[in-house]
């Protein structure tokens, strides 16, 4: 399969993965042209592996990380803060805006073992292949992510009555 027919095919399915991994359409649209630029001129190479699209999605994983270190670091020298604001539209965009807030809030392993797990379907053991860790890792780190997600959830009511 040509370069050019790999990214016809599966272009949507890397940028939906992108997008729920970084919660933004935007970012997810830049950062897979980003890993797209990178991997043409390996794609030789790359398509002799067993599952190509894995190899691309582990290069969107890190080009996120990067992406996020950059932009932190920026944004500590440049000591700005970002207002947090949800709109009040109706109750089930703002219940999924603060799901959105609390998973961007959680260690990035964390957030991409959730997002892989819920809203990609896939299962530890592939979550772990693609991450190049341990399948306990997998499960702790999902596990941690969700006491510190029921953690907060039980916490916003408190929040609100103040």
């Amino acid at each position: 399969m040509t370069f050019e027919e790999f990214v016809a095919a599966r272009l949507p399915a890397l940028v939906r993965h992108a997008t729920v991994l970084s919660g933004d359409p935007h970012v997810a649209e830049d950062v897979v042209q980003d890993v797209l630029v990178k991997a043409q001129p390996r794609w030789t190479r790359i398509r002799t592996l067993d599952v190509p699209e894995s190899y691309l999605r582990k290069m969107i994983i890190n080009e996120l990380v990067s992406t996020r270190r950059r932009v932190t670091a920026r944004l500590r020298r440049e000591r700005v803060q970002l207002p947090v604001e949800v709109e009040d539209r109706a109750e089930q965009v703002v219940q999924r805006e603060a799901l959105v807030q609390l998973i961007r809030a959680l260690p990035p392993r964390q957030r991409i073992v959730i997002a892989l797990r819920y809203f990609e379907d896939m299962a530890d053991g592939d979550i772990a292949a693609l991450m190049g860790c341990s399948l306990a890792t997998v499960r702790s780190q999902a596990s941690r992510a969700l006491a510190r997600l029921r953690h907060v959830a039980t916490l916003e009511p408190s929040r609100e009555a103040r």
